[in-house]
């Protein structure tokens, strides 16, 4: 005949300090994903316009064009993948634009200015 457990507390079988059933973890519900979510990558182009058009303001002007071009090309890129990069093709076209609006204005005024200065000087002559 078997003797039932020893019980000196008389808890019965409600003892909180008796060596519990194996039983499964709770779930853990993942709100989150498992990590950040990937990034589509900034567009080159678009870093090129923005890049090329500060540089017009030392260059003359000369890649000011350039940031203009690569700036279209990466706005249409963006449209297409879905790349980032959208503010800084903008911020380049707008670089682009007004750096070469601003020294076509320039060089305009500059050559009106040497044609001013020669072309009087040639019809100031001494008429004997």
């Amino acid at each position: 005949m078997a003797q039932p457990p020893y019980d000196p507390y008389g808890y019965g079988s409600n003892d909180p300090y008796a060596p519990q059933p194996y039983s499964q973890p709770p779930v853990q519900h993942h709100y989150y994903s498992g990590g950040a979510p990937a990034s589509r990558g900034t567009n080159g182009m678009a870093t090129a316009s923005m890049v090329l058009g500060l540089v017009g303001f030392v260059s003359c002007g000369l890649t000011s064009v350039l940031a203009i071009i690569f700036g279209h090309v990466a706005q249409s890129q963006i449209k297409r993948t879905r790349e980032e990069g959208s503010g800084m093709a903008v911020a380049g076209l707008i670089l682009g634009y007004i750096v070469t609006a601003g020294w076509a204005i320039f060089w305009i005024f500059y050559v009106w200015l040497w044609a001013i200065m020669f072309g009087s000087a040639a019809t100031t002559g001494t008429t004997y």
